[in-house]
Formats: structure tokens, C-alpha cells, sequence
């Protein structure tokens, strides 16, 4: 018997279920400097919703749909968020200070905007870099060892 009876149920499920993911993972970045969430649980429900893309359709349809490197993502987060630190330096400002404005956006409004923002940029690519590259490279070994 084919052990690939319900690939089209997982399949399609996996394409709602992602995209509800990925829309709550970006919901909880914007929200983390002023309510709950942030870049750490944003990056990893975004890792969440690229694992799940990867057991419905596989590794290499993953890579070919979505060609990201992982291990670079991991270390321009990591630039982020240390140059968001060192950043409050320049204006005479402790380590990790941050400050904020209201600013009037075409589409908007008046939106504030927070250099909390781009410490959690930096958090959220450093989440996903790091999560994605352990679970792919458990993924891979586990291939290697079951061929």
C-alpha cells in the first residue's frame, strides 16, 4: 500500500495552516514593543510555518519555492541587532537605548515607529537562521542515515 494516501489533504491543509502562521508570526513582530510578542516568538512561529512546509512538500520543493540561506539570515540578524545596539552610541546614549517617533504614513496613517523595531528585525532573522539551519541540517542527517 502507497504511504502517500493523504498527500492532498496534508497538502492543502498545510497551505491554509502556513498562511495562517506566517500572518499571525509578522501580527506578533509588529506587535512586541508595545504588547506581547516580539522577534523571538514572530521567528519562530515563521520557522514553524516553513517546517510544516517542508514535512507536506518536502526539502527540495521547500529550497526550490522558498531559496533562502539560512546560515546567512542568521548572521544579518545578528549584524541587526548588534549595530541597533551599538547604533545608541552615536547619539551619546547608553547600550541598547531606544527611542521613538510618530511619523505620517501614506497608507497608515499616523504610525509610530520605535528603533524597538529593528532590535527585533535583527532578533527575528536571527531566530529563523538558527532554527531553520539546526532543523534542516537534523533533516539532512536523517536522510543520509535512512538511504
Amino acid at each position: 500500500m502507497n504511504g502517500n494516501t493523504n498527500d492532498l489533504i496534508l497538502k492543502t491543509m498545510t497551505s491554509i495552516i502556513a498562511f495562517i502562521l506566517l500572518g499571525f508570526s509578522l501580527y506578533l513582530f509588529f506587535a512586541g514593543h508595545n504588547a506581547p510578542g516580539g522577534g523571538f516568538i514572530g521567528g519562530l512561529m515563521t520557522s514553524a510555518a516553513i517546517v510544516l512546509l517542508n514535512m507536506a512538500y518536502g526539502q527540495s520543493a521547500t529550497r526550490n519555492s522558498l531559496p533562502v540561506n539560512f546560515r546567512f539570515l542568521f548572521k544579518l540578524g545578528l549584524i541587526i541587532a548588534l549595530g541597533t545596539g551599538f547604533g545608541s552610541f552615536l547619539f551619546n546614549e547608553p547600550f541598547l537605548s531606544q527611542t521613538f517617533a510618530y511619523f505620517q504614513l501614506p497608507i497608515l496613517g499616523r504610525t509610530e515607529l520605535a528603533t524597538a523595531l529593528l532590535f527585533d528585525l535583527g532578533v527575528y532573522f536571527t531566530v529563523i537562521g538558527v532554527t531553520m539551519t539546526i532543523i534542516l541540517s537534523i533533516a539532512e542527517d536523517r536522510e543520509e542515515v535512512s538511504q
